[in-house]
């Protein structure tokens, strides 16, 4: 909440493109005079103080796609195109508690039954907070988290922290959440899965380190840069 107070030190890491959860509303982002303000900008969600954005900066431009599902609303598709690259990104908050059929990783699962024609092994990227780990799988469930990574491999789209680090799914080192800000309650729950070309591409992946970001957030950025 309250990205307009934060946007200083991610910007710091110079980002080309921002997927932001618990951001405010257009309307309310009044940036500091020394920040710099995005050249495009997504917003989705009911609540004005807490929403999904994507954001991006220098030559890149977002459209959001026919094909979004309102009902699964913040989870959201966008054709981003600059620099030489074109690309869908499907912007993640998996967070709906008005949905019977559960809030977290069945928002992906439904997202990844709605897209499935237009998912596929190139110009593909699904990021955000997944607000899950294989470690709460309900067995008997298909929406669980590791059906959704198996399901996304079989396209072709992988998690690009897993690859660049060679983790097994829900034995990660690197958390991404620290619930109630506690350093001694790690969990990993926020993912980039990308097309296998976009994967042959991925310079470097970065996990926010918890004693720089504790302050700002109960997680930690996931920056993945990729040779262009």
């Amino acid at each position: 909440m309250a990205f307009r107070k934060k946007a200083g030190l991610i910007l710091a890491q110079h980002p080309d493109i921002l997927i932001i959860q618990e951001c405010e509303h257009p309307d309310r982002l009044k940036f500091l005079p020394d920040i710099r303000t995005p050249t495009d900008m997504l917003w989705f969600g009911r609540n004005q103080s807490k929403g999904l954005a994507i954001f991006s900066y220098g030559s890149y431009r977002l459209k959001l796609l026919d094909t979004h599902n309102p009902a699964l609303q913040l989870i959201v598709p966008v054709a981003v195109t600059g620099n030489g690259l074109e690309f869908t990104l499907y912007a993640i908050w998996a967070h709906n508690p008005d949905d019977p059929d559960g809030q977290y990783i069945e928002q992906v699962w439904k997202a990844l039954k709605h897209y499935k024609k237009n998912l596929t092994n190139k110009q593909t990227m699904l990021i955000g907070d997944f607000n899950s780990n294989t470690i709460w799988d309900k067995k008997r469930r298909k929406s669980n988290h590791s059906n959704v990574v198996k399901h996304l491999e079989k396209k072709g789209i992988h998690s690009s922290y897993h690859l660049y680090f060679q983790q097994v799914q829900g034995q990660e080192e690197h958390p991404t959440f620290y619930l109630y800000r506690h350093k001694d309650k790690p969990y990993h729950l926020d993912y980039c899965f990308v097309s296998e070309d976009m994967a042959a591409m991925i310079h470097s992946v970065d996990i926010g380190q918890y004693d720089q970001w504790k302050e700002y957030s109960d997680h930690t950025p996931v920056m993945v840069t990729f040779n262009t």
